[in-house]
This record gives structure tokens, C-alpha cells and sequence, in this order.
């Protein structure tokens, strides 16, 4: 968000803006998709394509070229295999493609759009080739499409909003603790809880949403799907088991439980007798979290997200 913030804010200014974007990338490199550097007419710098001596030579590069009448879009590949030809004077083998777009004031509503996608937990496009830089509503199956066939034919597609959204039900100070570590991670979070005037909700000024509902609906507000995360942290073991009896038998990509083994072991035992099978709770995640001896809420928080990073991230 605070990428696009600044890019407004400079453009705004009626300052050009240099975008740099990794659209290709192998091996080891350090720059990945979708890693983006801005660099304005007044020298202010934000993001990163990677770091090194390879980030330097591009920022002064691209400096130079503000300085001039016209700003051309190109891109340019850099490996990092020390002194050959395209080298980024970098060692850490690997490759990576970065596109250059020049943005100037004609560019505010695109960035705009992007912005208020973001704020409105929307999902969009952002769409990149050797002659525009434009966004758009069209929604793609994955994070990222693109395609190099030559230095003038090229195109890089990336998604552009919140692919994943975790759903917390307990707005204790775990889910606080939880809120933020996730929307650093850019997760959209959202977070439930049936008691009124919670201070702990009501001050959570990390989730993006937040409602006080009634735990037998909770199924209404969670959507199934490999996007949907939910982790179980209220306040009390019936709430718990009521929670989960209402979501066990749904399709998210993950679902997990805080609390003890004793009382989880408590709860698999009252499930079973209700009639779930072991292959329902087998797909638990319980209790939640790596196993990292954490006690505080944001040690417990660390291994929620830790768990759930690994599972986003497996068979990439």
C-alpha cells in the first residue's frame, strides 16, 4: 500500500516516477516476481528489486534517465554470476528480468485505482508490456502471468488486491497479536467474536474488518475455498467446539485450533461421540501453531504464522 502511496503522492507533485518491476526471475536470484523499486525526479527511493550493486547501478541509471527529455520503457536482464556479460556484479547465481516504467501525472487515476482496490479488500490486474503500465478489474488465476519473447515483445500480468484472507474467531489479545503479523503479510484479516463491547476487537486497529456475531452463524461469513484461512482462538472451550463444529465439515485451505492438548483432546473426544469421524479432525490443525514452547501472544502469533506460511507456500 505505502509503495502506491508515495507514487500518488510524487505524481500528484507533477514529479516523473520511475517504476522498476522484477518480472522474471530463476535460480537464486534475489529479486522474485512482482519485486518493485520506485525511484522519482527528487531522488526519493522506496521498495526493492533485489538489493546489492545490482540496485545501486540501476537507481543511478535510472536517475540519469529522469534527467533527460524522454523516458523510455524497456527492460533489462541481469545475472548474477559475477563479471559476464549482463552481470549485475552480484555472485549469488541466479537471473532476473526487471521492466522500467516512466509514470507521470497522466498515470494518478491507474495508481488511485490500485490504491482503492487495496483499501476495499477488492482484486484486480495489473497489467505491464513494452508500451503501457495500466490496471484493471480483470481478476487472473494466478499471482502472476507473464511472457518474454523479445526485448520489444514482453508482458507481465500481476494480481493485484489480497489472494488470501485468514478469519480469526476470538478478538482476544492473541487475535490482535495474530491481526498484525498477518496483514504484514499481506493477508486480508478479518476477525469475529460474540461478546459486546470487547475492548480488545474494538481496539484491534490492525484486521481490516471486524464483527461481533453469533458463533452459530459463523459459517455464513467464511467463505470455502483455497483462499480461506480460519484460526479458532475464542475465549472459552464450548465456543471453541461449537466453532469448530460449525466450519470441520467445510473446504478452506486451513483451519486450526488454539489451545492445550489436554483440552483439545477433551474436544476431539465430544466430536467423535457427535458423530465426526477421525478423518475429520485429522485435517485440523491442532493445537495451532509450529511447536516453539511460545507463551506470549506474539510468540504465539509467530508460530500461527510460521504454520500457515509453509502450508500457503508448499509445492510452490
Amino acid at each position: 500500500m505505502k509503495f502506491w502511496q508515495h507514487i500518488l503522492s510524487k505524481l500528484k507533485g507533477n514529479q516523473k516516477v520511475y517504476v522498476l518491476t522484477v518480472i522474471e526471475n530463476f535460480g537464486s536470484s534475489p529479486g522474485r516476481k512482482g519485486f518493485k523499486m520506485l525511484v522519482a525526479e527528487d531522488g526519493f527511493i522506496f521498495g526493492s528489486i533485489g538489493g546489492g550493486v545490482m540496485e545501486f547501478s540501476l537507481v543511478e541509471e535510472v536517475q540519469k534517465l529522469l534527467l533527460e527529455k524522454n523516458q523510455p520503457t524497456f527492460i533489462k536482464k541481469k545475472i548474477h554470476k559475477g563479471n559476464i556479460k549482463n552481470g549485475s556484479g552480484m555472485i549469488c547465481s541466479g537471473e532476473q528480468t526487471i521492466a522500467f516504467h516512466c509514470l507521470n501525472s497522466e498515470y494518478i487515476s491507474d495508481i488511485q485505482n490500485i490504491i482503492n482496490c487495496l483499501l476495499n479488500g477488492e482484486k484486480g490486474t495489473l497489467s505491464l508490456t513494452s508500451n503501457s503500465f495500466y490496471f484493471s478489474h480483470k481478476l487472473i488465476e494466478n499471482q502472476f502471468d507473464f511472457q518474454i519473447n523479445s526485448n520489444k515483445d514482453w508482458s507481465f500480468i500481476e494480481h493485484i488486491g489480497f489472494r488470501e484472507t485468514l478469519y480469526i474467531i476470538g478478538g482476544g489479545h492473541v487475535g490482535v497479536a495474530v491481526s498484525e503479523i498477518f496483514v504484514k503479510l499481506g493477508f486480508y484479516v478479518f476477525v469475529f467474536d460474540n461478546r459486546e463491547n470487547l475492548n480488545t476487537l474494538e481496539n484491534n486497529s490492525f484486521a481490516h474488518q471486524k464483527l461481533v456475531t453469533d458463533y452459530h452463524t459463523i459459517s455464513n461469513y467464511i467463505p470455502q475455498g483455497n483462499s480461506s484461512y480460519v484460526a479458532i482462538m475464542t475465549n472459552k472451550y464450548t465456543d471453541d467446539k461449537l466453532v469448530l463444529g460449525e466450519l470441520i465439515k467445510n473446504n478452506y485451505k486451513f483451519i486450526g485450533v488454539l489451545g492445550s492438548i489436554a483440552k483439545l483432546k477433551t474436544m476431539w473426544e465430544v466430536l467423535l461421540k457427535e458423530g465426526f469421524t477421525q478423518d475429520d479432525l485429522d485435517t485440523i490443525h491442532a493445537p495451532i501453531g509450529i511447536s516453539i514452547k511460545s507463551e506470549t501472544p506474539e510468540e504465539i502469533a509467530v508460530s500461527i504464522a510460521a504454520q500457515v506460511i509453509q502450508i500457503k507456500n508448499r509445492n510452490k
